[in-house]
């Protein structure tokens, strides 16, 4: 996680709750001397990118899909910690040159990623599964039995 996060653990699903305690010191420091000082919201060295991701679920699976376009499979690393976080992370090396009639032109791009992503189920760790195409990264963890009957249908009766 990043350094200017703080995580803590609530509700029963143990779903971490982030704060973003440098914007906020940046905002009430601009704010009082009247945006003199202009503090950025991020200092460019403490960005990270991440990519964007989905949570899903069914009866069965719990699965996260992460865009990650244009990064090649060899240079994503996926771990699941015994605590329920899965992190995907990285590096993206993109390159880009065009040689036309009288001009050169090169655009390049390179970067870690890095993001942690909560799994606040009983989930079947060993039994994950993940599948990379088109530029999206689809992990699928099975839930454990425990954790698939724990729905129940509550009947809703109506007050005379």
């Amino acid at each position: 996680m990043s350094d200017s996060l703080i995580s803590r653990k609530e509700n029963s699903h143990n779903t971490p709750m982030h704060y973003g305690f440098r914007n906020d010191f940046n905002d009430l420091i601009n704010s009082f001397f009247g945006n003199w000082l202009e503090l950025p919201k991020e200092p460019r060295d403490m960005m990270r990118a991440e990519p964007k991701v989905e949570v899903t679920e069914n009866e069965n699976n719990v699965t996260v899909a992460a865009e990650l376009p244009g990064i090649p499979e060899d240079n994503i690393d996926l771990e699941i910690s015994s605590d329920g976080y899965l992190t995907i992370s990285g590096e993206k090396k993109q390159e880009k040159k065009e040689n036309r009639k009288g001009s050169y032109f090169s655009e390049f791009s390179y970067g870690m990623f890095k993001r942690t992503v909560p799994l606040p189920w009983d989930l079947k760790f060993d039994d994950a599964a993940a599948e990379y195409n088109d530029g999206v990264l689809r992990v699928s963890i099975p839930k454990s039995q425990n954790e698939q009957g724990k729905k129940k249908k509550i009947t809703i009766s109506r007050k005379k």
